[in-house]
């Protein structure tokens, strides 16, 4: 087998080190604490009586969506902490085609999504109204709060390039 310099040089560099995410841009915590202060307590202050698990699916399918990689890895870590299994973690990017998720998950996610990408005419009723169904007016509310909650943090991470760190810690 003969190989040409380019390949074994290739070959010979290849490692499994994990190639480094952009740099980031800012450090917002630092540069605005009063701001990012007031983030945390809206998220505190949004999940305030929601099921935590729900709240971390939620969570999880915004970060998917907007392609925020911090939040998606904080999130999954603090789901899987929560006793949610990989099954359905990773279930979570294609959960209408699963039987991972309860009718208050699915529900849950799918009023998140479309609050998430808003099409051109809002939340569609059906969607509303069947998590209006299956949660009482109060977690509703904080559906919708954490919904709105985890897409400004999204914001924030994909804008200043947070990313999670490239080891398990």
């Amino acid at each position: 087998m003969t190989t040409t310099a380019n390949t074994t040089e290739t070959l010979e560099h290849a490692t499994d080190a994990p190639v480094p995410a952009e740099p980031q841009r800012m450090r917002l915590p630092k540069l605005a604490p009063d701001f990012y202060a007031a983030m945390r307590a809206l998220d505190e202050a949004a999940g305030d009586g929601l099921d935590p698990v729900v709240s971390e699916l939620i969570r999880i399918r915004a970060s998917q969506l907007n392609g925020c990689a911090f939040c998606l890895d904080m999130h999954t870590r603090d789901a899987r902490a929560l006793g949610v299994g990989d099954r359905k973690l990773t279930g979570v990017a294609v959960w209408r085609d699963t039987p991972f998720f309860s009718a208050r998950e699915r529900a849950a996610l799918a009023l998140a999504e479309a609050i998430t990408t808003l099409g051109e005419h809002g939340v569609p009723d059906e969607v509303y109204d069947e998590a209006a169904r299956v949660f009482d007016e109060a977690e509703l509310s904080r559906l919708i709060a954490m919904s709105i909650t985890i897409n400004a943090w999204n914001r924030i991470g994909v804008t200043t390039r947070m990313s999670p760190p490239a080891r398990e810690s």
